[in-house]
């Protein structure tokens, strides 16, 4: 899959991401682009994984299963980067 299928792919699983996901997340388009992608990379090699039991950083394609995986990674990785800004009231 090239490039720009990838930022579409991305900015695509990002925006759902965030919509779906709740509270309030940082960031401009930049950051929902950046997670969308990292998301999509976590959610394709996840399936990748789970059904064919191989470790392969892949991203799915273009294609409505594709966005799914994707858009439950973008969760994934939105809910890990508000683990690690989280700042703590102690």
């Amino acid at each position: 899959m090239n490039i720009i299928a990838w930022v579409v792919l991305g900015l695509l699983a990002g925006a759902i991401a965030k919509a779906i996901y709740p509270g309030t997340q940082g960031g401009g388009i930049l950051a929902t682009m950046i997670l969308g992608i990292i998301g999509a990379f976590i959610g394709g090699s996840l399936y990748t994984f789970f059904s064919t039991g191989a470790l392969v950083l892949t991203a799915p394609g273009l294609s409505i299963p594709g966005v799914i995986v994707a858009v439950l990674g973008a969760m994934v990785a939105i809910f890990l980067w508000g683990l690690i800004t989280r700042s703590s009231n102690v």
